[in-house]
């Protein structure tokens, strides 16, 4: 039995990791401004928002099929839609036009 291809979970980790990173730096940086207002200091400098962010790899999968799934879907309702215009080719206007409901039902 053959598998639908899927997107690596090592660039999905990746791609989590840099997002997660970019949001700590911001977090840093809203917690020094804080800081800086505030007299008395952070209340707690070993919070949970100063632990690294990890996922396991069930995690990692089971967003991998996920995204597999949002984007098949997408390209399949994009399709439709370019399919009912006469067209042959998906255009960025078909997927604008089914982004609103595809967004609501995942």
């Amino acid at each position: 039995m053959e598998e639908d291809p899927t997107f690596d979970p090592d660039l999905i980790h990746s791609i989590f990791k840099s997002v997660w990173s970019r949001m700590a730096l911001e977090r840093q940086r809203n917690d020094a401004a804080d800081a800086m207002d505030n007299e008395a200091g952070p209340a707690n400098a070993t919070s949970k928002k100063n632990r690294p962010t990890s996922a396991n790899s069930n995690a990692l999968k089971l967003s991998c099929e996920l995204l597999r799934l949002f984007i098949t879907e997408a390209v399949q309702r994009a399709a439709a839609i370019a399919e009912a215009e006469g067209m042959t080719k998906i255009e960025p206007t078909h997927l604008e036009r089914i982004l609103p409901q595809l967004l609501l039902d995942f």
